[in-house]
Formats: structure tokens, sequence, C-alpha cells
């Protein structure tokens, strides 16, 4: 932010005394403002951005998988497959549970969930737990456990296997992630400033400040009333858009620049697209429509899933394994998201994508049926295939060569 401290410093250097103090005004408000994981969500565009990842993230199906040979089929009689698709915890839907921990790992670079086992070792609930009120313990370069202090006060000592631990990219230290505000807090800052120096200057009524100036020299003390006066009187709110009187040959010389002339709005536009670029989210997706046309609005969805969802779907997978199976399950069993649903387009690439599936072999029309939530029919494969072993039937005579034939 080299370039706005520059632009700072000279815009102060240039203004006359008693004149405009927008600039100082918005330094200020830009050095004040400390960035936190709660305030960071006034932002509009980081609140959008967290959310359309962590939304997204929470309604995607995960189920978990078990090898069968070359082919594989959904474990749904799996312990863990119960509490990763349909309720982490007695408290939660598999919904809430996965968006809070997205959003937290966004937010503070890291989110935790205590693992209850049963008698055989398999997990049976997911319990979230506050990321600031847990501890990570180090023992030379590896994790060696975790504290956790709750709600009523009560701290206790966690071992590494039970608790869920999810990480955003890591920074210095490889094993405890980093958010993309503490990465780019200047980013945010000033997005924060902009803000409050846009509430104050609509809560003065966006007036303009300037110089009232008498013709003859005043008292210490009459500068002060003439300027409580012209305060009470004509400054913000309900008096904004009264004719002012001015007595004794004095008159106003506005200096102050406007929202527009300080290019405020180019400014606010702008702080979205940064905080697009930290979250890897396109700006269409989280309201900034300046850019986009419909094409190009397709295009960009596909792209979130691909490059954006990716990343953390991949993130989801490798923590489940990696923490909440055996290591002779992990031989056996995986997780998977399923984003189909959100790359196949219309109606008319839908169908389109089906079509070419159906007639090039590699699909069966009783899934794509499936795929469309569609109610089965039985023997829809037999009869497809039916239809295209019966062979061609031989053309036929024009009716006339057939009375020829016939005579």
């Amino acid at each position: 932010m080299k370039w706005l401290d520059r632009l700072l410093e000279r815009r102060s250097t240039n203004n006359a005394p008693g004149g405009d103090s927008y600039w100082q005004d918005f330094a200020s408000l830009r050095s004040s403002t400390a960035v936190t994981a709660e305030n960071a969500q006034g932002v509009s565009a980081c609140y959008a951005a967290v959310g359309v990842i962590a939304e997204a993230i929470g309604s995607l199906p995960l189920h978990l998988y078990k090898r069968n040979g070359d082919d594989r089929i959904k474990a749904i009689d799996h312990p863990l497959n119960t509490v990763l698709h349909h309720a982490p915890n007695d408290q939660q839907s598999s919904v809430e549970f996965f968006e809070w921990m997205t959003a937290c790992m966004l937010l503070r670079g890291n989110s935790f969930a205590r693992v209850e086992r049963g008698y055989d070792g398999q997990v049976r609930s997911l319990l979230p737990m506050q990321p600031d009120r847990v501890e990570v313990f180090r023992k030379g370069d590896r994790i060696s456990g975790y504290g956790y202090t709750d709600r009523d006060g009560k701290r206790e000592t966690l071992l590494p296997e039970e608790v869920f631990h999810l990480r955003h990219r890591a920074g210095t230290d490889p094993l405890l992630g980093v958010s993309p505000i503490t990465a780019a807090r200047g980013v945010i800052e000033l997005a924060m400033a902009e803000a409050e120096h846009g509430n104050a200057t609509f809560r003065n009524g966006t007036r303009a400040t300037g110089i009232l100036s008498i013709p003859q020299k005043l008292r210490p003390e009459q500068r002060q009333s003439l300027r409580e006066s012209w305060q009470s009187q004509y400054a913000g709110g309900s008096n904004a858009g009264r004719t002012v009187l001015l007595e004794e040959g004095a008159t106003f010389t506005p200096v102050s620049m406007s929202l527009e002339d300080s290019d405020w709005v180019s400014a606010r536009r702008f702080s979205v697209e940064e905080v697009a670029r930290l979250y890897k989210v396109p700006p269409p997706l989280i309201g900034d429509m300046s850019h986009s046309t419909y094409s190009n609005s397709v295009e960009m969805a596909r792209w979130f899933v691909v490059h954006t969802l990716g990343r953390h779907m991949a993130a989801w997978e490798g923590a489940i394994s990696r923490q909440l199976l055996t290591e002779a399950g992990r031989r056996i069993y995986y997780p998977e998201f399923s984003a189909e649903g959100m790359l196949r387009g219309d109606a008319a690439n839908r169908a389109a994508f089906y079509s070419s599936g159906i007639s090039a072999g590699w699909m069966l029309r009783s899934e794509a049926r499936k795929l469309e939530n569609l109610p089965s029919i039985e023997g829809v494969d037999d009869q497809a295939e039916g239809q295209t072993s019966n062979p061609t039937p031989a053309p036929q005579p024009y009716p006339s060569k057939q009375r020829e034939a016939q005579a």
C-alpha cells in the first residue's frame, strides 16, 4: 500500500490550512482500523466470498465409497458415511457442519472438531470447536496435542487423533493454515476504511466543507462563536439543503472534494475485485456484475467449481481419509464429493451430454435418469439395447413395382 501512503502524503501537503481534510480523515481511519475475523465480514465482498465457498461445500453431496475391484460402491453401512452424509453430531446437519467448518477455515486459517469414536474405533460424531478457544501444542516439527477451553471455562487436553483439523493453505508453518485476510490484511483494512469513510460522510449529511471569509479581523471568541453557529444551523442531517444566510459580508467558499471527485466509488468497486482475487472467486458470484455477460458468467461458474471448489473439496477429502479412517480402512474406503450437478449446465446442454454418452455407449439411460433425479424404469436399459440390436428392415419396393411383380 505504499502508493496509497504517498498519495495521502501528497494530498496532505497540498491542502491549505483550514481547507479540506478529506484525505487526512481517510488516512486516520485506515491507520486505526484493526482487522479481525469478525469485523472482516462487515466488508460485504469478504462476507459474500466466504459465503459462496462455504455454502457450496456444505450443499455438495459427500459419500464414502468402498473399492470393489476396478469398480466402487457406496459404503452406506459404514458408520463414517452416516456421520459425513447425514448428521455429524446431534446438534447440526451435515450442511451446517461443513459450512461452518469451511467458513472458519477461510476466516481464521484453521477449523477444528472433536472426534468421538465407538468401541470399534470408528467415528461416531464430530463436534465443532471454536478456533479461538483451541491451542495447538507442538513437539519439534509435529503436533503433539490440542488444548481446548469450552464456553463454561472447562479446559482439557486432547490427543491428535481426538481432533479433526482442517487447514487453509499453510504459511511459514506447514502444519498450521493461514487465512486470506491474515495473509493480505491490508486489502481488508483498506476496504473497511473506505466503508467507514463513506458512513462518516453520509452521517454528516454529505456536506461540503469550506472557508467562511469575513472582511474584518475577528477575535478568538468571535471565531469560535461563528464556527459553532454555522455547524449548529447548517451542518448535516435534517438541515441539509437549507438556504444559507450569511451576515456582515461573510462569504462561503467550498473547497472539499465530493465522493465522486475523489474516486471513492471507484475505489470501493476495486476493493470488491481485490477481495474476490484473495479468495479466488469470480466477481459475478459475489455481486460484481460490472464486467459480466451471460456467456462469461456461465464459464466463470464452471471455473469456480474447478479452480476454487476443487482445492477445498480435495482438502476435505484428504483430511477425512487421513484423520477419520483407520490405516486398514484407507485401503478400502475413500470419501468423494459429487460436483457433477454444478457442472452439467442448463437443460439443453444436459440433454446433449446425455445423448452423446448414451449413443457412444459409455452411459446408460438409467444412469442419466438417476443424475436427473427421475424415478427408475425397470428394463429401460434392456429395452434400449433391444432397439439397437434389431436388424435394420430391408427397404420395400414402391407400390407400382409391387403390382408389376404380382402381374
